[in-house]
């Protein structure tokens, strides 16, 4: 019988987060009690994070520790948990240099390596978690494999790359059942507010000026988060343990063409202010997913258009409190 098929509780850490509520929805919906665990830290506002809590809360099987995961008591949380999903971690490529990186080495380091100690002594069977496209940098190869060479060119990247290491480290010398998935740029509803659709599409919604970093050729593999959440759920049954796999949706395109997608979408001609590259940003990524097509089954089944269709559907239902979360003016009255 499979992990999944005999599991009763789950741990789902950044679970007030984008992929981590769809994740911990996802776990209710098929009967399993959850922990969920956030911290709702304040690199966005706080009420998105609890408006995407809403219906686990809603939910008698989902118990929500509101807490820093190395402010828990973690063998106690552990103790009849069956698998854990551990999503929590500070994102952002651009504002993880400088003095921020304390920020960054607490939550996707020492954060995790706490949660990997206290899951090495329990009953866990299987230990999935969330690294990034970041660690590859400029790839030599597109798609990418996962055994490229790693040359993260951020902060952010280079944390993420030490996580994969420490959950390595705990499969090799204690022999916990880590799995990490390397998400490819995910996209769709609850997407972060300074991810780069969401921002586009609050922009185009209320007729203000979308930033565009670099001239907008650059490429990324947009995965819609539901294929991504298929894979980690996947992960759990099927991923060979102390294995990485890429998770990308087979979308890889520009901005520019993006932007005219949404454009197009909305019958709107978005207002786009160029402005130079930034520091971490990469040029291009691709994903090659075969060893996920292979082991995990994995294979995206959302196109790009109708993600970003069901992502701006989720925007404008959202719109008064993404527009007050983003502190733009108000978009009373303006046809959206």
């Amino acid at each position: 019988m499979g992990t999944l098929a005999r599991m009763q509780r789950v741990l789902v850490t950044g679970a007030g987060g984008f992929v981590g509520s769809h994740l911990a929805e996802r776990c209710l919906d098929r009967g399993w009690r959850v922990t969920a665990v956030d911290s709702l830290a304040p690199y966005y506002d706080e009420r998105v994070k609890r408006a995407n809590l809403e219906k686990l809360l809603a939910s008698p099987d989902c118990e929500l520790l509101e807490a820093d995961i190395t402010d828990l008591d973690l063998p106690d949380v552990l103790g009849d948990v069956d698998v854990v999903f551990h999503l929590a971690a500070q994102a952002g490529v651009r504002t993880s240099w400088g003095t921020s990186f304390d920020t960054y080495t607490h939550s996707n380091v020492t954060a995790f390596q706490r949660l990997l100690e206290a899951a090495k002594g329990s009953n866990v069977s299987r230990f999935v978690y969330g690294s990034s496209s970041s660690v590859y940098g400029d790839a030599e190869r597109l798609p990418t494999p996962e055994d490229s060479v790693l040359r993260p060119v951020s902060p952010y990247g280079a944390t993420k790359a030490i996580g994969e290491n420490l959950a390595y480290l705990y499969f090799k010398s204690y022999g916990l059942e880590t799995v990490g998935l390397r998400y490819f740029t995910v996209y769709g509803p609850r997407q972060r507010p300074d991810m780069a659709f969401h921002r586009l599409i609050l922009a185009a919604l209320t007729d203000q000026q979308f930033v565009l970093f670099g001239n907008g050729e650059q490429t990324r593999d947009f995965t819609f988060v539901h294929d991504a959440v298929a894979a980690t759920l996947a992960a759990a049954e099927r991923g060979e343990p102390g294995t990485l796999y890429n998770i990308g949706g087979g979308s890889r395109v520009s901005m520019n063409h993006v932007t005219a997608e949404i454009g197009g979408l909305l019958d709107v001609e978005p207002r786009v202010r160029r402005v130079g590259s930034q520091r971490g940003d990469t040029r291009d990524t691709s994903a090659d997913t075969s060893r996920a097509k292979r082991d995990l089954g994995f294979q995206p089944g959302t196109a790009l258009r109708d993600g970003l269709r069901d992502q701006i559907q989720w925007q404008r239902a959202n719109l008064e409190l993404l527009v007050e979360a983003a502190g733009e003016p108000t978009a009373a009255g303006r046809a959206v």
